[in-house]
């Protein structure tokens, strides 16, 4: 249909953070037959000293996003566009909060406009642009529930979990990467006549291809074999730094190797001998390093954000082949045949053992069988049809 398209607000900000994250990935697929408006983050709270880690970096890049203003990123992909509106996180302030909504909502329509977007579909994934989105002339509003954000400890739980209830009582649909979440929020959605949907989540399944006898990176090829490794965001409310600190402990002869950017200290934990901390590495990267990882790693805490949660990366390990271990989650169990996830802290340690010893769940090739299905384009396709009010089994 013409002057139709997609105007998705994220949870990310397309110029600073991974562009594995499924709104990045939903965007590029769904841009193949229309055009698609990317709206950066708009944040969750305005960065404080004290109370937000690493504030003053945080304003700085969100400053640099913004003055990139409207653009095509992408020649793959033409028709995805990428914005960062002019906007303060001044949620807590009914007033400001509301003409903040009304700026970036002006500046939302301008360039849906410019880039052909009549009738928006919206696809909202942060709470706090829920201001923005509500008031906009819309053909189908869809609420991708990839997180609970209410549960991210930075946030104000009380104002962030009014923004979610509101937006999925309202909703046409709202799609969920994990059954937990979905099974605790149907209520809400039905109340307002929605529908929930399980979407998962995808993977870049020629990204992560094994690529035999490919060269390593320069800073991993040294770092003796075997090597256990995690490669994404190293947070403190979702890592478990002791988990990982004890691991290359009891296990001294193997090599510890984390690929990512920091937003805690790791100075006790690189102290250690055979901790290996890379920093963060470009999206396109990330297979080589997760390459040369004899086995794979996800040490979460357990909390709420992790019960809800269903991270990618579990299907680009095993898009890679990789023996993997990982602390408990819910949605874990759904590749029980293929991974091993752990009951406690030394449950973990010893299959991690186990694992370097020859021994993990699962072979290569039943881990990539595994995720065969889940390409992005794939999940895309399920919210084009719920997008153009198809039928969804």
């Amino acid at each position: 249909m013409r002057g139709v398209g997609v105007v998705l607000f994220s949870a990310q900000d397309y110029w600073y953070h991974n562009r594995a994250h499924s709104d990045v990935q939903l965007a590029r697929a769904l841009s193949i037959d229309r055009p698609v408006l990317l709206v950066n983050s708009l944040g969750m709270r305005m960065p404080r000293r004290g109370t937000t880690s690493q504030p003053l970096r945080r304003v700085a890049r969100k400053v640099g996003s913004t003055l990139r203003a409207l653009r095509r990123p992408e020649p793959a992909f033409p028709k995805l566009y990428v914005m960062t509106p002019v906007s303060v996180p001044v949620f807590a302030n009914p007033r400001l909060s509301r003409l903040n909504a009304l700026s970036v909502r002006l500046q939302v329509r301008v360039a849906s406009r410019l880039v052909g977007i009549r009738v928006p579909d919206v696809l909202i994934t942060l709470p706090t642009a829920w201001e923005v989105a509500r008031r906009l002339r819309t053909r189908t509003v869809v609420v991708n529930r990839s997180d609970r954000y209410s549960a991210l400890p930075e946030a104000d739980t009380t104002l962030i979990a009014g923004l979610e209830a509101s937006m999925l009582e309202a909703c046409d649909a709202a799609v969920y990467v994990s059954r937990e979440l979905m099974a605790d929020e149907q209520p809400l959605v039905s109340a307002g006549s929605g529908r929930a949907l399980f979407l998962g989540h995808g993977v870049d399944l020629d990204h992560f291809a094994p690529q035999p006898g490919g060269a390593e990176p320069a800073d991993l090829a040294p770092v003796p074999h075997p090597r256990v490794g995690f490669f994404g965001g190293i947070d403190d409310y979702v890592v478990d730094l002791d988990l990982i600190s004890r691991l290359a402990v009891e296990l001294p002869d193997v090599s510890v190797v984390l690929v990512g950017a920091a937003t805690c200290p790791l100075d006790e934990l690189v102290a250690l001998p055979n901790v290996h901390w890379l920093g963060m590495k470009p999206y396109a990267e990330i297979p080589a390093y997760g390459a040369g990882f004899d086995v794979a790693l996800m040490p979460w805490l357990q909390n709420d954000w992790i019960r809800f949660c269903n991270p990618i990366k579990t299907k680009e390990y095993l898009a890679l082949g990789l023996p993997v271990v990982t602390t408990p989650y819910p949605e874990a169990e759904a590749h029980a045949d293929v991974m091993a996830v752990s009951g406690s802290s030394d449950h973990f340690v010893a299959l991690v053992r186990e694992a370097v010893d020859g021994h993990p769940a699962g072979t290569p090739e039943l881990r990539r069988a595994a995720v065969a299905g889940d390409s992005w384009d794939a999940r895309a396709d399920v919210l084009r049809a719920i997008l153009d009010q198809q039928e969804v089994g």
